[in-house]
């Protein structure tokens, strides 16, 4: 799937995350960088300073929105109604990009307030890739998929997790989030090169 129409593409340059700390003397300054990060979720209410903020800034900056709360690994259904609320939120932002986490931070109804791994087994990718599509067809748009940083790791894996990343892009037709920060936690914990996650993820899919 492709991208959607911005308001305002992204370059291919830097941006900063923009926190409703800032937000103030952000709209004060307007300072010269071409895009901004802000958090999905914090923008679902039906109005507010946040949404106001938010309009005032996408009229000279990119926006990426960056999703935390989809769970997208979980075994739990996907939540309708955070769905409905990013979906009126995209229609509003017109955002160069959207994204979440190749993760899963629900089980049976309760969310847990994490992003945590998952196992790196064919199971488990059709699982995810079969969500992220749903994602998309219900947004109309591609969506980008982060890598998490993880502290333990599965038995049983089948794949490198790089290798796992690369296919559920493929699979899904989704583009991928390359933390690069991540990949150092990860390769740190579990004893791999970080290197060689960064060799092996093909740079039309970032």
């Amino acid at each position: 799937m492709m991208p959607a129409a911005a308001l305002r593409p992204i370059p291919a340059a830097a941006g900063i995350g923009l926190r409703s700390l800032h937000h103030t003397e952000f709209l004060s300054r307007r300072p010269a960088i071409p895009w901004v990060e802000v958090h999905s979720e914090n923008f679902f209410a039906d109005g507010g300073r946040q949404l106001q903020v938010l309009d005032a800034v996408r009229c000279d900056y990119g926006v990426s929105l960056h999703g935390v709360g989809l769970s997208l690994g979980s075994t739990d259904p996907l939540d309708p109604e955070h769905l409905r609320r990013l979906r009126r939120l995209v229609e509003r932002v017109e955002p160069a990009l959207v994204s979440e986490h190749a993760c899963w931070g629900s089980v049976g109804g309760v969310f847990l307030n994490d992003l945590l791994p998952l196992p790196y087994t064919t199971a488990a990718l059709s699982h995810l890739a079969a969500r992220v599509a749903a994602v998309q067809d219900y947004l109309g748009r591609q969506i980008l998929v982060e890598n998490v940083s993880s502290y333990l790791e599965f038995d049983g894996a089948e794949m490198t997790e790089w290798d796992f990343v690369v296919e559920l892009a493929r699979r899904a037709g989704c583009g991928i989030l390359l933390d690069v920060n991540n990949i150092h936690v990860s390769a740190q914990n579990h004893g791999f090169a970080a290197g060689s996650y960064l060799d092996a993820i093909p740079p039309e899919l970032v």
